[in-house]
């Protein structure tokens, strides 16, 4: 009896080995992880993400009212001024395309 007994778990040894390879072949080293502990960890994400964001946006500096006037009347006056030199280069370019075609 004992014999017959060893010659079948001896017997199922190579298939089990045989399932534990395919299995860690698969596996490739990794562990499986259950699909709710995936969607807790995503959600954890996301809440570090916002946390994160929130002390971040606690250490900007920002501008005064003064400071904000003061840079947008800079860039307001700096435009215009483009403009104008930009009309004044369009106009004596095309003038003087004008004397060289003729038309």
């Amino acid at each position: 009896m004992a014999d017959k007994k060893a010659v079948s778990q001896a017997a199922a040894k190579p298939e089990e080995a045989k399932t534990e390879k395919k299995a860690k072949k698969a596996d490739n080293g990794k562990k499986k992880v259950p699909f709710t502990t995936k969607v807790k960890n995503f959600f954890n994400r996301i809440v570090k993400y916002f946390r994160d964001t929130k002390s971040e946006l606690k250490k900007v500096v920002w501008p005064s009212k003064q400071d904000v006037k003061t840079n947008t009347i800079t860039v307001v006056v700096v435009v215009a001024i483009a403009a104008v030199v930009l009309v004044l280069l369009d106009l004596a370019f095309g003038g003087i395309i004008h004397l060289l075609i003729g038309a």
